[in-house]
Formats: C-alpha cells, structure tokens, sequence
C-alpha cells in the first residue's frame, strides 16, 4: 500500500516536468508509505514519477518503485496488492519472462508487456497504478473493479498529473483549485463527493473498474472494463440456463475462504477489526480456517456506550476468544476526539461524515505494531444486510404509479416543504416520497439521501446548488449503475449499494482514514471474483447469499450471540461529543440543522464542509 503520483508534458509545446512540483506532490502522502520514496524521469524530461513505500510484499530494495523494467520501455508506480500475483509469475515465468524481485508490482510490468491494457482483467485485487510505455509514448492508468484505492488526475491541456490523493494534487502548486459545484452538491446531497467529481474543478477520479490512457492528445476518455451490475446481470442470465446446485452453502463456504486466503498474502502480520457483527466475526474464523495460527484483533469501545445496544466490546470478545485471538479493546475518549479532530479534517482529503471510526481502529492497530489489518466492509452489500435490501423494492413498487401521475409528486412537496409540514413527520424527507420514491433511483436517494436537493439552499449558495444539479445530474448518476439493469430487486439494490454508498463513502474513508497511520486495510468481502461467486448463488434461490450464509461459512460458526443480535453498525459517539463543543467545526442556525427531525450527520457534515483546515 502506497501513494503513487506522476506528471506527463504530453503537449509538443508544454514545458518540461518540474522536479520539485513532483516531489512536492509525492511527499505530501508521507503517512501512506513511510517506509521509503521513490522519483523517476525520463531523459527528455517530459514524463515523471513518484512513489511513497509501505513495504507489505517483498520488503527488500528490488521492490522499491518507480520500477522500470530490465529493458527499459515501461516503468511503473504502483498503489495496493495484487493477492493473485505468484499464479501470474508462474504463468509469465513460463512464457521465458525473468524476475529480479519478488514483489507483486514487477509482475505489472510483464504483464503489460504481454497483454497491453487488456492486463486488467486478470488481475485480483485492490490497485490503482500508472505505467508509462516509452515506446508508445503513453501513460496508461487502471483502477480495481470497486474502487478501493483512489486515483485523481487533471488535465490542463498541456500537462497531465495524477495523485493518490486530491490535497496532493494541489500540494504540487500547478492545479487549479477552482471549487466544483457539481463535488459540493453532491456532498450535501450523500455525505460524500460522488466520483468521478471531486471537491475541485480540474481534478477528476479515475472511475472505479476503470482505465484511462493519456497519450499526445492528452487523456482519453475513462473506459470500464467492469461493472457491479453486469455481474449481476451476468449472473441471472447463467442461471436461466444452467440448473441450480446442490449445495450453495458449501460453494459460498468455499468462495469466502478462497478470498480470504488471497487476501492474507503477506510478508507482514495481517491483523483484524473485530466488531460485533457478523461480518468481521466471519472474517476472523476465515482466517482461522485458512491456517492462520496468530490473529491480533482490536475493537474500538466509548464510554458513552457502555451498557448500550452500541457497545460492541462484551460481544467482540466473546468472537475473540471463540477463534481463540490475540484481542485489544481500545478505549476513545471524547477528550482523543477533539485533540485528533484537526488532523481527522487534514487527512479527510475530501469532505466525509464519515471515517471517525476507521480514524480510530486504525490508529488502535498502528499503536498494535500492526501493518495490514482486515475488515468486515463490503458484507452489508454483497448479503443484503441494509434495511435498503427490504425498503427501497417496497417503496419502488408501491408509489410506482402516483408517481407517475403529471405534476402531483412535486406539488406536494413543494406544499409540504413550504409549510414546514414535512418536518412533523421527523424526516425532511418525506415531503418528496410521492415524487420520488416511485423509482428505484428516486428511492435510493430518499434512503440514502443526506439534504434533499429541495433543501439545498439553506446550505449553498442558489447559484452553486442550480449549477451543481445541472451538472451531477443525480438521478441520472444513480440509474447509471443500474446499466446493464439487473432484473431481481436484490440485484438492483446491491447494485446501487455497492456502486454509490460503499465506493464512494465506506471504500474512500477507510482509505484516507487507514492511510493517515501507515496501516494498510484489507476487504475480502469486496472482491471481484466472490462477487461472481455469492452472486450467482443468490440469483439461483434467494435465500442463499444471506448474512446467515457467512455466519456458518467458518468450521466453527458465530455463535448466537452474535448472529441474533439487533445491528448497529460499526459507530462512535460523534453526536453526543459534537453537542458539547466542535473544535473545528462551526455550525449555522438554518431550519435543515435543527436538532428537530434531524439527524447529527447534518450538522456534521455543514461543519465538516466549513472546517478551514479541510480544504488546505
């Protein structure tokens, strides 16, 4: 895990690369690799690239990067893990291909050279790279199928760079920091900056399963190599032809331990967040299951909790000592909270309402002596475990037609909003249920909506709110994870989940969260291959693919205590602690922040936008 920058003056008249601006841009992701730096140039000066190390694979000097192949011609700066990189070696071993290190980011190199752009689809794993190609004369980018590791760029129309992390990008001194309505609205609108905007004009997300190429015309258009909804959409089109299997709970078993084992591939310890939940507990008995003798575990616990529904402490333990760990409970004070808060706001990269926790087991599995840790993220959206998974089909099917009726959705909840009515509902959101709610677009933004976009003008100037609708076009970027449109509601919902919510909130802040302490996080349950796997399982009966299927996936199952607990998320006391002083966050007395009917993630989310040190 690391951060990766680089710069190409691919204009025939731009000047060269400037030195400093690429080492300043490389340095300002010191926390994400502070075991070594790296700079490449080439001899003309008009390409370069950056590399900040956290040694996980290979922890010898072959694998430092950049890394330029024993020929010359490509040179590569590589971000992640690739878990199925010994299959690869031996594959390109046997095509006459020699190794000088036995890291993961040399095979990149030869893989290239073998199959071009194509190279993406047989890789496993989390990644987002850059590889120039001195024949071609060509940058190529390529980011994993979910997301889980960022990449941003601009493109001035001279000079191409690309980063890590935003704040980097603009720590270089050469990219605009122009705000983009289209990042602000749609922050207000989710509780994070919807790719592929960012908070800034010029800078753009590589899009997750993406690849861009820049060559002398500059950077092309992103091209997707893959889809969240087409592998459901896949799936449910294998399983009108091909009968259903007898045992679908011994295959997810065998799919979930398949990648938790590629996900242990380490030459460090690898360690485990331990919640309450389902989903963590599994991974835990997984990694048991898959040989691992030695598993550190750490949970987070608060003292606002304590003897609360909450308080995942007493039953983490009880998963701790089932799969016999080596467990820590962390203990946060809301004292660590305020004295933390201005580096949480520096490192957020871009505004988030979310992260605080991840900011803390983190920081709990660094202090552990920890590298490499895994995470429970991504079970909600594969096993249908959000309320979403049961509304948003219900909602869809049940205001299909009022909806469609000319006018009568908006002129209710332009009544509604204008009285103050929708507020004795104790949701904002209620005034646009009619309008909304009809579709599974409308509906996804109503559950998963943070302002609605009626509300945005308590919050942004009219001009930044018309501007940033007309250009997020939400509704639109909703439906177009829906392409090709899987045709079970559960496909959808997962879709949309995994797509929206999980990329763009969960995926982003455990990077910059986990980052910010030299820790690198691993998600098994975000993977392209279990995807194919559970997903084909689900779409051949419904009731595989559930939470119950990962709980008994381990030899030894989650206890009861476990599995028949109520869900409360993976949470932290921020709204108790935010009512009694800020620190760096400062509110505004505006109706759609009022305590009344309103969730602490609004005023949250106002203070995190408005916080000086966020947008340094």
């Amino acid at each position: 895990m690391c951060g990766i920058n680089g710069i190409f003056a691919y204009h025939y008249a731009a000047n060269p690369i400037d030195r400093e601006e690429l080492a300043r841009s490389r340095d300002d992701m010191a926390s994400r690799g502070p075991d070594g730096k790296g700079q490449w140039t080439s001899d003309d000066e008009r390409v370069g690239f950056g590399h900040r190390r956290l040694s996980i694979i290979d922890l010898s000097e072959a694998a430092s990067q950049p890394m330029i192949s024993s020929d010359g011609k490509l040179v590569v700066t590589f971000n992640g893990e690739i878990y199925n990189y010994r299959e690869l070696r031996k594959e390109l071993e046997a095509k006459g291909r020699t190794f000088q290190s036995n890291s993961d980011t040399e095979i990149l190199l030869y893989l290239y050279a073998e199959k071009g752009d194509a190279m993406v689809h047989d890789l496993r794993g989390m990644f987002a790279f850059a590889i120039w190609d001195a024949e071609k004369r060509k940058v190529f980018l390529a980011r994993d199928p979910y997301g889980i590791k960022p990449l941003y760029y601009a493109d001035d129309g001279w000079t191409f760079r690309f980063a890590s992390q935003v704040k980097s990008l603009l720590a270089g001194g050469k990219v605009s920091r122009d705000p983009e309505p289209a990042g602000q609205v749609g922050f207000y609108l989710w509780g994070s900056v919807p790719e592929p905007f960012t908070s800034y004009r010029a800078i753009r997300a590589v899009p997750a399963g993406s690849t861009v190429v820049v060559d002398r015309i500059g950077a092309h258009e992103p091209k997707r190599y893959h889809s969240i909804a087409a592998a459901y959409r896949e799936a449910e089109d294998q399983n009108s032809r091909a009968p259903r299997s007898i045992d679908g709970q011994a295959q997810i078993r065998e799919a979930l331990l398949d990648s938790v084992k590629h996900h242990l591939v380490a030459d460090v310890p690898v360690g485990a967040f331990l919640s309450a939940g389902i989903d963590s507990g599994a991974l835990v008995g997984l990694m048991r299951d898959a040989g691992q003798s030695d598993i550190q575990t750490v949970t987070l616990s608060f003292e606002e909790f304590k003897g609360r529904a909450e308080d995942e402490a007493l039953l983490a333990a009880v998963v701790a000592r089932t799969y016999g760990t080596r467990h820590t409970t962390r203990v946060v004070t809301e004292r660590e909270f305020q004295a933390d808060l201005p580096d949480i706001l520096e490192a957020m990269d871009q505004p988030s309402i979310d992260g605080i926790n991840t900011w803390f087991v983190s920081k709990a599995a660094k202090e552990l002596g920890l590298k490499v840790a895994v995470s429970g993220l991504g079970g909600d959206e594969l096993f249908g475990g959000y309320p979403s998974f049961r509304e948003i089909p219900v909602w869809a099917a049940r205001m299909a037609m009022p909806s469609r009726i000319p006018f009568l959705g908006r002129a209710i909840r332009k009544a509604l909003f204008a009285s103050g009515l929708d507020r004795r509902f104790n949701s904002p959101k209620a005034a646009g249920f009619v309008e909304y709610a009809g579709t599974y677009s409308g509906a996804y933004l109503l559950r998963r909506g943070l302002f609605m976009p009626w509300e945005l003008e308590e919050v942004l100037d009219p001009e930044t709110v018309h501007s940033g609708l007309r250009r997020l076009k939400p509704l639109m970027m909703v439906e177009t994870e829906l392409t090709p449109r899987p045709k079970s509601s559960f496909a959808k919902v997962a879709a949309l989940e995994a797509s929206l919510y999980m990329r763009n909130q969960l995926l982003r802040d455990t990077d910059w969260a986990s980052m910010a302490h030299g820790l690198e996080v691993r998600v098994p349950l975000v993977d392209a291959v279990l995807l194919r796997s559970t997903a084909s399982q689900r779409m051949s009966d419904p009731e595989r693919g559930s939470k119950m299927s990962l709980a008994l996936a381990p030899r030894t199952p989650l206890p009861e205590t476990i599995t028949k607990r109520s869900k409360t998320g993976f949470t932290t006391p921020i709204g108790d602690w935010l009512k009694r002083g800020g620190g760096e966050i400062k509110y505004r007395s505006v109706s759609s922040l009022s305590d009344t009917g309103c969730h602490w993630s609004r005023r949250w989310a106002y203070g995190v936008a408005s916080a000086p040190v966020a947008h340094a």
